[in-house]
C-alpha cells in the first residue's frame, strides 16, 4: 500500500512503525529508533530552493528581533535556528504562527514559510532570503530536507528508479499543480528541475552531516547517530 502524506505526518507512521519506508525531514532521523536511510536520494538543494524562506518587510536579518515560525517542519525550524544562532550569532524571540505572511509579519519582524506559500512570496513585495542559499553563503555546502527512510537493512523498493521515472514524466507532474499554484508552467519547471536536488552527492551528505552537528551544539537534538543506510 502507498499512503500520499505530508513529511511530518510520514514521520509518524514510520516512528509508530505502521509503515515500512517513508519520504521523511531529515530532522526526525534523529529521534526515530531503528531507521535507515536510502542513499542518493533525498529532497534537497545544492543553493536556491525557493520553498524554504525567510521574509521581512524592511528590515536587515540582522535587525530582526522576532521570528514567526511555520512549524510544519522541524528540519527548516531547527536550520533557522541555526542560523541564527551559529551565523548571525543572535537569540530573537520565536513565535509560532499559522503559514500566512501578512499575519505572521504583523506578530514578528520576521516569517519563516515552508512549501507553497513560500513559492509564492516571489510576488509578494517583501524581502525574500532563501535558507538553503543562506546555508550555501554560510557553509559552502548544500542542504538535504528530507530522505527516504526504512525500517529493514534492505530496501523495500528501488527508490532511485522511481525517482528517474518520476523526473521522466515531470510535464505531468507540473500539469496537476498549475491550478494550484499562482505560477507559471516554466516557474513551476525551473523549481522542479533546477532548485530541486534529488541525489545525496558527497557535498550535500557533508552538508547534512555538519547539519546535525550543529543541531546538537544548540542543543536542538539530543545526540547525533550515526547515518546507517539500507543496503
Amino acid at each position: 500500500m502507498i499512503l500520499d502524506n505530508a513529511p511530518a505526518r510520514s514521520a509518524e507512521l514510520l516512528s509508530q512503525n505502521r509503515v515500512d519506508a517513508a519520504l521523511v525531514p531529515v530532522f526526525a532521523y534523529q529521534s526515530i529508533d531503528d531507521v535507515y536511510l536510502v542513499p542518493d536520494v533525498c529532497v534537497g538543494a545544492h543553493d536556491r530552493v525557493r520553498s524554504v524562506c525567510l521574509t521581512i518587510r524592511d528590515k536587515d536579518l540582522e535587525d530582526v528581533r522576532s521570528v514567526a515560525l511555520d512549524t510544519s517542519s522541524r528540519t527548516s525550524v531547527a536550520l533557522t535556528k541555526i542560523i541564527f544562532r551559529e551565523f548571525l550569532g543572535f537569540e530573537p524571540e520565536w513565535i509560532l504562527a499559522e503559514p500566512d505572511a501578512d499575519t505572521m509579519l504583523d506578530r514578528a519582524d520576521c516569517a519563516l514559510l515552508i512549501g507553497d506559500p513560500a513559492l509564492q512570496l516571489v510576488q509578494s513585495g517583501l524581502r525574500v532570503f532563501d535558507l538553503a542559499q543562506l546555508w550555501s553563503r554560510y557553509t559552502g555546502l548544500g542542504f538535504v530536507f528530507a530522505m527516504w527512510m526504512s525500517r529493514t537493512e534492505t530496501s523495500p523498493i528501488d527508490f532511485a528508479s522511481a525517482r528517474d521515472e518520476g523526473m521522466s514524466h515531470v510535464d505531468d507532474i507540473i500539469g496537476n499543480y498549475l491550478s494550484e499554484l499562482d505560477l507559471s508552467r516554466d516557474e513551476i519547471r525551473d523549481y522542479l528541475i533546477k532548485n530541486i536536488s534529488y541525489c545525496v552527492t558527497d557535498e550535500m551528505r557533508r552538508g547534512m552531516e555538519l547539519y546535525f552537528k550543529l543541531a546538537h551544539k544548540h542543543q536542538l537534538i539530543s545526540e547525533i547517530k550515526e547515518l546507517r543506510f539500507v543496503n
